[in-house]
This record gives structure tokens, C-alpha cells and sequence, in this order.
């Protein structure tokens, strides 16, 4: 018996013991003799400090977001889990995952797990209508579905190419990809983070191939590519309100994505309450204190330039934080662009996005703390910081949101794209190319007159 539980002990720890009765003999003494003083921990190295850690990398063929080369993703699962998934979904709203077996681009990925993913498109599951946000969904295409992959959930520390999670993003309202494409392409020219993508043919179950595309999920690898930082994601129930001093009040509101053993929520907590209780004069004086404001003008002219309503205020809250752990500032990071361009092509700098035609998202409020959040389509929209930036940066954002028009459309940069973009789908789909084409240019033509 003494010999088995010696076993258990770590090599490392039988050869050293006299040093660790060292350290405990020091230790007690230390508390013997500071009693209740309060003693506050050092920390010493600046590690990632994740428990996340990777411990196979499957490398594949080709480079997954390599756009010179045809993809395929084929998923299999076991129907009862599907049907199961699907009820759990459609009776709570949970999206739970399943295990599936994955070929990519020729590579098996044995038991990954998979789960449905998005708010506000896959309402057309749960209501039977898509409600203007694009096709309407169906269980019984699964291949059309907006999907969830992570490589890690059944096999602990398992990545693909470094990825532990890929999303396979739904169809715009036009029924292509095409303008979440676009729009992820045209973000990362105008300088700001974006996320990597691929086209790429599509199967559940032995069903027909569609094609449907790869987007690189913000995660550990993407928040240190970002720098020093700690990456936070907004939820779709998300407040961006003071809810108090505990971090637990906060659960519905974001998660964090790295640094989970040395940080913690207490920056965004932070930044929301002094955006909700700062003065007009406080919050036009010191926000660069707080946020990059040069980023943030650039995000909120984007989310208009590329006529997407559902970004931080809209009703999916689809956004992240980057906390700069040296310029102890925050970067707000476009996410989820699959409704991009599916607006009205004359919507000017300060008009409001719309939900399928109905209701305004976003308006811009007079100067001050502007309206609280309203709602749209049943889902709760605005944001609080991007309403009192409109209002109270007004120069600012006007003079990015004409050297963003001037780069990216006025000077055909979007239409080029575009076409790379078109190009890398294939003819299928070649008619909403079209669609998009007509969408810039009377974008371009209706902006000329505005942005001067």
C-alpha cells in the first residue's frame, strides 16, 4: 500500500521533498507570525495563464483559409443525437453538442463536437418564419444551418491547424455568403481586426453538398495574435449595464476567452460603469482613456458603411472586447457579419440600421446619455457606449466615416473585392454577386452626395 500511494506522487516531487518541507515549514511560519495581516499574491510571469492548453495539433493537407484551393467539410452523426439536439433546442433554446466525425479537406477529425450556433437567424427554426433575416431554416437541411465546431469539447486539447473552434456561418438574406465574406474582407482593409475565412463545399449525413463558409472564431490563438490582452465575448443577452460589484451578475452579459486564471471581468465592469454614470463633459474629456477611440470610430463607421444592423447594438450583440493590458484600454472587434448589405443602399452616416425592413436599430440619440436599449423584432438592441459616442464624437466619427468611403468604395475597393470574393465561391454563386454589385454601387452613388 505504501508503495502504491508513493507512486502517485510526481517524480519531480519524491526527488525534491526536502525542499518542499522547506517551503511549507516557511510558510506556516509566515502565518504564525503575520496572523491576520492581509497578504497580497505576486504575480511573477505574465503567462498566458489558460487552461487550455493544446495538446494535439492536427495539421492537415492544405492551409484550412488558403483561398487558392477547394475546400470540403463533411460531418456525421448519429440522427438520435441530432434529433435529440434539435428538440432540447427548439422546447429551451439550448444548443447543446453532439459528436460528430469531421473530414476536412481530406483529414479525419474523429469526435469533435458540434452544436448549432447564432440568435437571431436561427429564430427561423423556433418561429417557422425567418422574419427578413435571411433563408428560411429548416432540420431537415441540416447542411444549411449555422454551425458550431470545436475541436476540443470530446478530445481535451485537441486543435486543427491551431483552432480549437470553427464556425460554419449562415446565409445572408440574400441566401449567399458572399456578403459576410465581403464584409469580414473589407473590415481588415480599413486596418481593423477581422477574422479569417474560407468557401467551402458542405455535408451532413451523406446529403448534398452546399457550399457554405469557414470563419475563424476569435479564441486563444486570435486573442494573442490581438497582443497582450484579454479577449471578452458580448452575449446575446448582453445589457452593457451596471449590475453591481459581483462578477457574477455579469455571467449573461460576456465571457472570456483567455487569461481566465490571471483576469477576470473587472475591466468590462469597469468600462460599463463608467459609461453609464459619467457626465457628458467626463465622458468627452476622458474616453480615449478608456477606449481606443480611433479603433472605435472605424468600427462604428464600418457597421454603417457596410449596412449592418445586428453589430453591438443590434439584437445579436455580435461583438468582443480586447482589454490592452499595457495601454489598459479597450478595442471593440467586429463579429458575425452575415446580415451585412442587406440594408437600404441610401441609408446616410446617422441613420438607423433595420431589422428586415422593420424598425430602426441603433439610432443616433441627441447629445447625453441618449434613450435606454429598446426593442426590435421581439430582441432587445442599442448599446449605450456606441449611443453616446455617436452623440458626442460627432466630428470624429464623420471625418472616419468619409476616409473609410473614400477607401473602400469611392475608390472601387469595394467592388474589387468583390470580385476576388466572387471569384474564390465559384459560379454558383454568380447571382448574388450580381446582387451584391448593384447593392455597392448604389451605396457608392448614394453616399457621394453625403460624404464630401
Amino acid at each position: 500500500m505504501r508503495t502504491r500511494l508513493r507512486h502517485r506522487i510526481p517524480v519531480p516531487l519524491r526527488h525534491h521533498w526536502r525542499l518542499l518541507a522547506l517551503a511549507v515549514a516557511l510558510l506556516v511560519l509566515t502565518t504564525g507570525v503575520l496572523g491576520a495581516v492581509r497578504v497580497r499574491p505576486v504575480v511573477l510571469t505574465d503567462a498566458d495563464a489558460d487552461d487550455r492548453k493544446s495538446t494535439v495539433d492536427i495539421p492537415g493537407t492544405v492551409d484550412l483559409f488558403d483561398a487558392t484551393v477547394p475546400h470540403t467539410v463533411t460531418v456525421a452523426f448519429a440522427a438520435k443525437d441530432y434529433d435529440d439536439m434539435v428538440t432540447a433546442f427548439l422546447a429551451g433554446g439550448d444548443k447543446d453538442y453532439v459528436p460528430a466525425d469531421l473530414v476536412i479537406d481530406g483529414t479525419p477529425v474523429p469526435r469533435a463536437g458540434i452544436r448549432l450556433k447564432g440568435n437571431s437567424t436561427l429564430m427561423a427554426l423556433r418561429r417557422g418564419t425567418n422574419r427578413g433575416l435571411g433563408p428560411t431554416l429548416s432540420t431537415e437541411r441540416p447542411e444549411e444551418l449555422p454551425w458550431l465546431i470545436n475541436l476540443d469539447h470530446f478530445v481535451e486539447g485537441r486543435r486543427y491547424q491551431g483552432h480549437e473552434t470553427l464556425a460554419v456561418r449562415p446565409a445572408g438574406r440574400s441566401g449567399s455568403t458572399l456578403n459576410e465574406a465581403l464584409g469580414l474582407t473589407l473590415v481588415g482593409l480599413a486596418g481593423e481586426p477581422t477574422q479569417r475565412y474560407a468557401f467551402s463545399s458542405f455535408a451532413v449525413n451523406g446529403r448534398p453538398l452546399t457550399t457554405r463558409l469557414l470563419v475563424e472564431v476569435p479564441d486563444h490563438t486570435y486573442a494573442s495574435a490581438l497582443g497582450r490582452g484579454v479577449l471578452y465575448k458580448a452575449l446575446s443577452t448582453s445589457l452593457f449595464s451596471w449590475q453591481g460589484e459581483s462578477p457574477t451578475a455579469y455571467t449573461d452579459d460576456f465571457d472570456q476567452i483567455n487569461r481566465k486564471g490571471s483576469q477576470d471581468l473587472q475591466p468590462v465592469m469597469n468600462l460599463i460603469r463608467w459609461v453609464e454614470q459619467s457626465s457628458d463633459a467626463d465622458f468627452a474629456r476622458d474616453l480615449d482613456q478608456h477606449v481606443d477611440v480611433a479603433s472605435f470610430a472605424r468600427y462604428a463607421a464600418l457597421q454603417n458603411l457596410l449596412l449592418n444592423f445586428d453589430d453591438m447594438a443590434g439584437p445579436g450583440k455580435n461583438y468582443y472586447l480586447f482589454y490592452d493590458l499595457d495601454r489598459t484600454r479597450f478595442r471593440v472587434i467586429t463579429w458575425d457579419l452575415n446580415l451585412a448589405f442587406g440594408g437600404d443602399p441610401a441609408q446616410g452616416p446617422f441613420d438607423p440600421g433595420r431589422l428586415g425592413g422593420r424598425g430602426p436599430v441603433g439610432a443616433v440619440p441627441a447629445p447625453g446619455p441618449g434613450p435606454g436599449p429598446g426593442f426590435v423584432g421581439g430582441f432587445r438592441t442599442g448599446n449605450k457606449l456606441k449611443e453616446r459616442f455617436l452623440a458626442l464624437f460627432r466630428p470624429v466619427y464623420e471625418a472616419t466615416y468619409k476616409q473609410l468611403y473614400q477607401q473602400l468604395f469611392a475608390n472601387g475597393s469595394a467592388m474589387r473585392a468583390l470580385d476576388t470574393v466572387a471569384a474564390q465561391a465559384g459560379p454558383t454563386e454568380a447571382a448574388a454577386a450580381q446582387t451584391l454589385r448593384t447593392t455597392i454601387n448604389a451605396r457608392t452613388r448614394a453616399l457621394a452626395s453625403v460624404v464630401r
